[in-house]
């Protein structure tokens, strides 16, 4: 053992410096164990005494103490208790002069004291350390509140600091035995150590491993290659002059694993890998070297030898290549960033803000204004608008966006759009052509830093849409002609979405205007319901959804709300076709039920018609609900297909939807009968007709939709108006994908005095008693300028029903925007005007009726027909035969004082029948024909109301 630590072996002096070491450490740890210490102590001073402090300040009945009339003898048991719990010098209560309540010493009550006690007094605690005759104390004052936040009075609670050396004093006897433990391990190691040199150096000694070491590393750091010697472990073993050089490691490298030494993340991943390298080329900082990499060991795990070698020779080469994979990789993100919508100034902005940073440092896109409508560009011109801007820092010397333009000729830009090619500026300072454009301008653009300008135009289909302008400022090159290609190619890929985006806007334009064009422009007047609306169309385009007011006869009103799936063209022109099927079928006074079922017959006939085209698109889905509202008895007759169900908002606030047949949507019925429902409502209730787009979308369906409108529906009585503000307000979603229309209509009654009912015997002989009976109700309406012709009208009518219809016989007059007279029968045949030869006897009956009345028509009813006729109320114009035309005919005349001879129900005085009576009908055998309405001709010297 002894010849193992000698002093003069290796493991001698190492066993020396290990007794050094632990020397230095036992008294390292002994100087630390006294700061400690001494900060232990005072440490846990501090936190007793302000613990003390504060709990006795807040303890249970303390204020009621300092209020009683001898607080010492209440406070000073517990503060003496609470002291020897806490362990402390003393707990003391000062009043805010300073008088001492309680104290350790019962000598020193009563007494004043003067202390730094001002920061307690204001309210705030604190903890002090001071020198005091026992030695380091601390102490701690915390004040006593009231139940207003006002200081009462201070606790204090002093403590005398423990003495560092009754501590140390503990610690030295485990210390010194540490340190004596420490020197037999260190002198055991030194011989452990000492055997394992001796085998390592194979029993070389001192002098030959120096010289040995001298050896290696001349010839280390003398070869002109980088050499890195890596442990298995991932740390640099070894690193030569010239590897340090090559790499720029710092000094202190070696020993350091290979990750924290600041190389490029791909060399250090090989150089930290179990994988081989034969001249693999890595750029590091402006060089380019060719690393070779060796492991030491078969299985890699005991390091390896790499070596390092300067290529940068290569360099411009890889700079080229590397500058090629830059622009390729920029139009690759091109065609996926440009072009993500169908909107043309959107596209400019993702065409500006692909190009900025990485290809330019601003970037501004112009384009025709009829570009930006979605129509064809104009043939050539030097005006155009600044569409898109990218790299503006607060916009700059350069031309706002938005803004038009118009380009000298001899501008880069105006000469791009003439010419169709690209024009590169590379140094802008010395374009003059640029530079005449606006000179003041140029100059802060050039003292902006921008230097080069390259400009492309952007052409689709052979036709300049406008230009892409690509501008370098400050440090970055100048545009080159490699560059050209690069822009003229980003150019071609942005300008196939920008045309792509003016044509849908031209299709999106029209279909709006189409759309636009067929849906109505106004309501219509009447006074059966008041109406509002709301139509918005779907952000992904038109849709086919349509709305329609229409008034019928009786002043009834039909409510119509339809829905065509799709978008775009085909569902707006679909749309219109189906909206003028249903205002012609609705001028025939269909029921409901029975519309639909036309308009279904309609649908399927088209789908046919176009499915055996050249691939014309049918009609894929339609939907369609139909509601009549009588003012009259307050009835509403409904029938929907595939349509959602009407929602009725009764008078108080109530809203629901009535249970409605269910019929299949439009063109699917198979030619099966629809079915309708009737239900009254009482007056000053609301109907909501609405499309499915506002109850249903993605992420909702269809019945939290419609709990979500009875909702919004529900509640104190609103005007038509509000209650769309207040639905589309609560139920609109917030991105529609389709369109939605809403119709709100309340309802009206016409009152009692404004309607007059007779029921007519099948007798020729009871029509002049209802005659005079309906010419006095005109009367008493104050209509007497229009009885005239009201009453030649009735008179035809009624004679008619009488010969030719069946009982029961009913005459009906209505007083709303215009009179009304209806002559309903239990027949369901129906007259017919046709023009009486001038021979003929009669014929003229009906047509007469049309020349005086402004509408007339018929409709059927579940138990016969209706024939009405409409008299403006403000036709004041006393009709006379001549204004008839019939006398010519010879089928009535007029007495000595141009008085009518015969009545216009063709009866005479002595109840005679005209022709016209006799064959104004059809023949009761005529089979049903579809109600007609014919409009008023013109009267000589009258123009139609």
């Amino acid at each position: 053992m002894g010849s193992l630590v000698g002093v003069r072996s290796l493991a001698g002096q190492v066993f020396l410096l290990q007794s050094a070491v632990v020397v230095l450490v036992v008294a390292a740890a002994l100087a630390a164990l006294v700061v400690q210490a001494q900060h232990d102590s005072t440490a846990d001073a501090r936190d007793r005494t302000l613990a003390a402090a504060e709990s006795f300040a807040n303890s249970p009945g303390i204020l009621a103490a300092l209020a009683s009339p001898d607080p010492t003898a209440v406070l000073q048991p517990s503060a003496e208790a609470a002291r020897k719990a806490a362990g402390v010098d003393a707990i003391i209560v000062y009043k805010l002069d300073g008088i001492t309540l309680t104290h350790s010493d019962p000598s020193q009550i009563g007494k004043r004291v003067i202390g730094p006690y001002a920061q307690a007094a204001a309210g705030q605690p604190f903890t002090r350390t001071f020198q005091g005759s026992l030695g380091l104390s601390v102490v701690s004052a915390v004040p006593v509140e009231d139940v207003h936040g006002s200081v009462v009075a201070i606790v204090s609670c002093p403590l005398t600091v423990e003495r560092v050396q009754h501590r140390v004093s503990r610690q030295v006897p485990v210390l010194f035995g540490s340190a004596a433990g420490a020197l037999v391990i260190a002198a055991g190691g030194a011989g452990l150590v000492s055997r394992r040199l001796r085998r390592q150096t194979h029993g070389l000694g001192p002098i030959e491993m120096t010289r040995m070491y001298e050896h290696h590393d001349a010839v280390l750091h003398a070869v002109r290659e980088g050499v890195l010697i890596i442990g298995g472990d991932g740390r640099l073993v070894l690193a030569n002059d010239e590897a340090r050089r090559l790499l720029e490691l710092p000094a202190d490298a070696e020993q350091r694993h290979i990750t924290d030494l600041g190389l490029e993340a791909d060399l250090a991943e090989l150089l930290t890998s179990d994988r081989a390298a034969t001249d693999e080329v890595y750029l590091v900082a402006d060089r380019l070297l060719a690393v070779s990499k060796r492991l030491a060991a078969p299985a890699g795990s005991a390091g390896s030898v790499v070596t390092l070698r300067d290529t940068t020779e290569l360099r411009a080469l890889y700079g080229r290549a590397e500058t090629a994979r830059e622009r390729l990789k920029l139009l690759y993100d091109a065609g996926g960033r440009v072009g993500t919508t169908l909107d043309v100034q959107r596209t400019a902005r993702e065409l500006a803000d692909v190009a900025v940073p990485r290809f330019a440092d601003i970037a501004t896109v112009e384009l025709f204004d009829p570009v930006l409508r979605g129509e064809e560009p104009p043939g050539a011109g030097t005006e155009i608008r600044r569409t898109a801007a990218a790299g503006l820092q607060g916009g700059g010397p350069f031309y706002p966006v938005g803004k038009l333009i118009r380009f000298s000729t001899s501008h880069p830009i105006a000469a791009g759009v003439v010419s169709g090619r690209a024009v590169l500026a590379a140094n802008l300072s010395t374009s003059d052509g640029w530079r005449a454009q606006d000179p003041e301008r140029a100059e802060r653009i050039l003292d902006h830093g921008v230097h080069s300008l390259l400009v492309v135009p952007l052409r689709a289909r052979g036709v300049v849409l406008g230009t892409v302008a690509f501008w370098r400022a400050n440090a970055s090159p100048r545009f080159e002609e490699e560059d050209v290609s690069v822009a003229e190619e980003l150019a071609a890929q942005a300008a196939v979405c920008i045309d792509n985006a003016r044509r849908y806007t031209r299709e999106h334009a029209m279909a709006v205007t189409l759309q636009r064009s067929l849906l109505p422009r106004e309501l219509p007047a009447q006074t059966a319901l008041d109406v509002a609306y709301r139509y918005l169309p779907a952000h992904a385009g038109v849709g086919g959804d349509w709305f329609d007011v229409i008034p019928l006869s009786g002043s009834r009103v039909a409510l119509v709300v339809g829905d065509v799936v799709g978008h775009g063209l085909h569902a707006a022109a679909t749309m219109g076709r189906l909206r003028t099927a249903v205002l012609n079928f609705s001028a025939l006074d269909m029921p409901p039920d029975e519309l639909l079922g036309r308009l279904d017959e309609l649908v399927a006939r088209i789908d046919a018609e176009e499915a055996a085209g050249a691939g014309a698109p049918g009609i894929i889905g339609a939907t369609c609900q139909y509601v009549v509202y009588d003012p009259v008895s307050g009835q509403v007759v409904t029938a929907t297909a595939g349509h959602p169900g009407l929602a009725v908002v009764h008078p108080d606030g109530s809203a629901g939807f009535p249970q409605v047949p269910i019929n299949p949507p439009l063109g699917l019925a198979a030619r099966l009968p629809f079915e309708s429902a009737e239900l009254t409502v009482p007056e000053g209730s609301r109907l909501v007709l609405y499309t499915d787009g506002l109850v249903e979308d993605r992420d909702r369906d269809l019945d939290t939709g419609l709990e979500a409108l009875r909702g919004a529906l529900a509640g104190p009585d609103r005007t038509p108006e509000a209650t769309c503000a207040a639905v589309m307000e609560a139920v609109l979603p917030a991105q529609p994908r389709d369109d939605v229309a809403l119709l709100v209509a309340r309802t009206h009654r016409l009152a009692p005095n404004q309607v007059a009912e007779w029921d007519v015997p099948r007798d020729p002989a009871a029509v002049p008693p209802v005659r005079n009976a309906c010419v006095r109700q005109l009367e008493e309406w104050g209509l007497e300028h229009i009885a005239f012709a009201a009453e030649l009208t009735l008179s035809e009518l009624i004679t008619n029903a009488v010969r030719y219809g069946t009982e029961p016989i009913t005459v009906r007059l209505l007083r709303d925007r215009t009179l009304i007279c209806e002559v309903s029968d239990g027949s369901s045949t129906s007259p017919r005007m046709r023009r009486a030869q001038a021979t003929d006897e009669g014929g003229r009956g009906l047509f007469m009726v049309a020349q005086l009345a402004d509408r007339w028509g018929t409709r059927y009813t579940p138990t016969g027909k209706v024939i009405w006729a409409e008299h403006a109320l403000h036709n004041g114009t006393a009709l006379v035969a001549d204004d008839l035309g019939l006398t010519a005919s010879g089928n009535s005349g007029t007495g000595p004082h141009g008085q009518h001879s015969t009545h216009s129900n063709g009866e005479s005085p002595q109840g005679s029948s005209s022709a016209a009576q006799r064959r104004d009908a059809t023949d009761p055998s005529t089979t049903r024909r579809p109600p007609v309405t014919t409009a008023r001709p013109c009267l000589p010297g009258l123009e139609p109301s």
